[in-house]
C-alpha cells in the first residue's frame, strides 16, 4: 500500500513540473508573437497601403483639371479603379460597372488602420492642458496655503476653471495655472484636480482630511476625497500681467437698460480696459463692458447676445462723454474668467435607452464637438478609445466603458457593418476631407494641439497617408449612410458657421432640452481649449494635382450618395481646387 502511495506521489510531482513547464513555454511563446505582431503593425503602417489593396472611385471629370463645384449638383462619374500608390502616378482600370456604394477597404486595412491609429494616440506627446501652458515646476511652491476645506461639485465655489492631470498635477502647476486665469484662489482634490475662483469654500474640513498625495509631486498633499487644499495664488510678475488675457469682442448696440442686464458695475474717472477688465475678474464675470467711464460685467443673455456687432467707427467715442455716440454703443471684452454657466457636467444618472454614437473620420472636429454637448447638455460624452490627453481635458466619459450607457452619447472613428449597427443613432459629423487629412497628419506628428514640421510634410509618409485616409474619408461616410439606423448629418463648416441653430438641432436629436442662457455660455466658451499652437504656416499646400485629382473623386461619390438618402449634400467649398 506504502508502495503504491509513494508512486503516486511521484507521478503528481512530475505532473506539476510538467504543468509548470508548459505554462512558462506559453507565456513565453506568446510574448515572442505579440513583439512580432507589433514590429510587424509598425512596418505596415510606416509603408501605408499595399499594392493589392483597392477602393472603388468615381473617374475624372473629362475635360477639366479638377472638378467643377456646379458638378455637385448632379455627379455622374464612371469608375475607376484605384490601387495603393500607384493610383497616384498612373492610369487605373475602368470598371465595367459603376457601383452606387463605394467598396470598404477589406479587414486587414481596416484593422491596420484601427491600430495605427490608436498607436499614435498611445504615442502622443503631452499637450497644453485645459488651456493651461505646460509649466516645469519644483517641490516648492508659492503662495499661501490657507486650509483644508469640504469639497461639494453642486455647490463649487471655486468653478471658475477646471483642470485635470492624473499623472503630473503639482501644487505649483495648479497656482501657476489659476494665476494665469486671474483668480485668487487655488484649490486641489483628489490628487489630480485644480479648481480656481475668487471665493473660499463655505465649510472648512480638519486637516488630516487632505490626505491624497499629488500625483506629479512625491510628499505633497493635493485634497482628498471630497476635500480640497485651499491656496491664495501667488500675483503674476509685472511681465505677465493679466492684461493679455484681456480679448477686445467688438463694438455692440448697448441694451437699453445697462444695469438690469449686467449685474455688477463701476463708475470710475480715467477709466482703463485694465481697470474694467480686472474689476470684472475679481467678480468672476466672462465679459467687460465699457461705456464712458461707466463699466459693467456680466454674461451673454436673450438682451446682450453678441451676436450682431456694429461698425467699429460707432464705438470711437464711447471712452468720451461728450460723444454723439454716447449711450447708444459700447466696448465690450472678454476677461480671462471663464463663462461658467455652462461647464457643469456629470454622467446620466439612469442607462440610456437609446446609444447614441458621434461619428466622423479623424480630423474631423469630433473632439470640439464633443465640448458643444457637453456644455450644453451638462452630461459627459463616451468614447470608444481612450486618450489620457483628452480626459486630462476635462472629458471624464475617456474613462468610462463605451458601452456603459452613462454618456450622452460615444465618439468613434469606427465603420463597417458590425461596428455601426451596435448603435441605435448617430450624428455623423462630415469635413471637408483637405481639412481632415492635414488635422490628422498635424496631430499624428504634434498632438491634438500642434503642427507637423516641414521634414514631416515633405517625408514619404505624407503621400502614403494621403492615398490611404483618402479613401477611409470616403468609406467612413458611405458606410455610415448604408448601416446607420437613424443619422444626424452635420458638416463641420456649417456647425462653425452657424454654431447655436445647428447645436441645437444637436441638442434636439440626442432628446435634451436647455436653456437658451446656456445655449449662449456655449457660444461664449465656443473655441475650448482646441486651437492648435505654434507658427502655422502660410500659403502652405502640401497637396500635389494628383492627390487633388484623387480626394475630388471622392468628394463627388460622397455627395451623390448623401442626395440619394435624401440629405443636404456636400458644400460647395470642398472641391475649390
Amino acid at each position: 500500500m506504502a508502495k503504491a502511495f509513494f508512486r503516486l506521489q511521484k507521478f503528481l510531482r512530475r505532473t506539476q513540473f510538467l504543468l509548470f513547464f508548459l505554462t512558462a513555454a506559453y507565456l513565453m511563446a506568446g510574448s515572442l508573437l505579440l513583439l512580432q505582431r507589433t514590429r510587424l503593425v509598425i512596418q505596415q503602417g510606416s509603408h501605408g497601403t499595399s499594392a493589392n489593396q483597392a477602393l472603388t472611385v468615381p473617374d475624372e471629370t473629362p475635360g477639366v483639371g479638377m472638378a467643377e463645384p456646379r458638378a455637385l449638383q448632379n455627379p455622374r462619374p464612371a469608375a475607376r479603379l484605384l490601387v495603393g500608390m500607384d493610383a497616384l502616378q498612373e492610369p487605373a482600370l475602368d470598371q465595367r460597372h459603376s457601383p452606387r456604394w463605394l467598396v470598404s477597404r477589406n479587414s486587414e486595412l481596416r484593422q491596420l488602420r484601427r491600430r495605427w491609429f490608436h498607436r499614435f494616440i498611445s504615442n502622443q506627446e503631452p499637450m497644453e492642458t485645459a488651456g493651461f501652458k505646460v509649466i516645469k515646476h519644483t517641490a516648492e511652491h508659492k503662495g499661501t496655503y490657507i486650509g483644508c476645506f469640504t469639497d461639494d461639485s453642486r455647490e463649487r465655489t471655486l468653478k471658475g476653471a477646471v483642470f485635470y492631470d492624473l499623472r503630473k498635477m503639482t501644487v505649483a502647476h495648479c497656482q501657476e495655472a489659476c494665476a494665469e486665469r486671474a483668480y485668487t484662489y487655488a484649490g486641489l482634490v483628489y490628487g489630480a484636480e485644480c479648481y480656481c475662483g475668487n471665493t473660499l469654500p463655505a465649510t472648512a474640513s480638519r486637516p488630516e482630511e487632505c490626505n491624497s498625495e499629488c500625483k506629479g509631486e512625491k510628499g505633497s498633499v493635493c485634497g482628498g476625497v471630497n476635500r480640497l487644499s485651499v491656496y491664495r495664488v501667488e500675483e503674476l510678475r509685472a511681465g505677465a500681467r493679466r492684461r493679455r488675457n484681456v480679448i477686445y469682442r467688438g463694438c455692440f448696440r448697448a441694451p437699453e437698460n445697462l444695469t438690469d442686464t449686467f449685474p455688477a458695475s463701476l463708475i470710475q474717472p480715467n477709466l482703463t480696459v485694465e481697470m474694467c477688465s480686472e474689476f470684472c475678474s475679481k467678480k468672476e464675470f466672462p465679459l467687460a463692458v465699457i461705456q464712458g467711464q461707466e463699466c459693467y460685467c456680466g454674461y451673454p443673455t436673450g438682451r446682450f447676445s453678441l451676436r450682431e456687432g456694429a461698425d467699429g467707427l460707432r464705438c470711437r467715442g464711447t471712452r468720451n462723454t461728450s460723444s454723439a455716440a454716447q449711450g447708444k454703443y459700447c466696448l465690450v471684452y472678454q476677461t480671462p474668467v471663464q463663462d461658467t454657466r455652462c461647464t457643469d457636467r456629470k454622467f446620466l444618472t439612469t442607462k440610456s435607452k437609446v446609444f447614441v454614437a458621434l461619428s466622423s473620420f479623424p480630423g474631423a472636429g469630433n473632439t470640439w464637438a464633443r465640448h458643444l454637448i457637453e456644455h450644453a447638455t451638462g452630461y459627459y460624452t463616451g468614447s470608444y478609445y481612450f486618450d489620457g490627453a483628452l480626459y486630462n481635458k476635462g472629458f471624464k466619459g475617456e474613462k468610462d466603458h463605451w458601452r456603459s450607457r452613462r454618456t450622452i452619447c460615444v465618439k468613434t472613428h469606427e465603420s463597417g457593418k458590425t461596428e455601426i449597427e451596435m448603435f441605435d443613432s448617430a450624428i455623423l459629423l462630415i469635413r471637408n476631407p483637405y481639412k481632415s487629412l492635414m488635422a490628422e497628419f498635424n496631430r499624428k506628428y504634434a498632438g491634438h494641439l500642434g503642427y507637423a514640421t516641414d521634414r514631416n510634410w515633405k517625408s514619404k509618409e505624407w503621400p502614403d497617408f494621403v492615398n490611404s485616409y483618402a479613401s477611409w474619408w470616403a468609406s467612413h461616410v458611405l458606410d455610415w449612410l448604408k448601416y446607420g439606423k437613424r443619422l444626424l448629418i452635420v458638416h463641420y463648416e456649417d456647425l462653425k458657421q452657424s454654431l447655436i441653430p445647428k447645436l441645437r438641432e444637436m441638442v434636439e436629436f440626442l432628446n435634451v432640452t436647455v436653456t437658451e442662457d446656456r445655449l449662449l455660455c456655449v457660444e461664449n466658451n465656443r473655441d475650448g481649449n482646441f486651437k492648435r499652437s505654434g507658427a502655422k504656416q502660410k500659403d502652405f499646400e502640401p497637396f500635389t494635382q494628383e492627390m487633388k485629382d484623387l480626394i475630388n473623386r471622392y468628394i463627388l461619390t460622397v455627395d451623390e450618395a448623401l442626395r440619394g438618402r435624401n440629405f443636404t449634400g456636400l458644400p460647395r467649398e470642398y472641391v475649390p481646387r
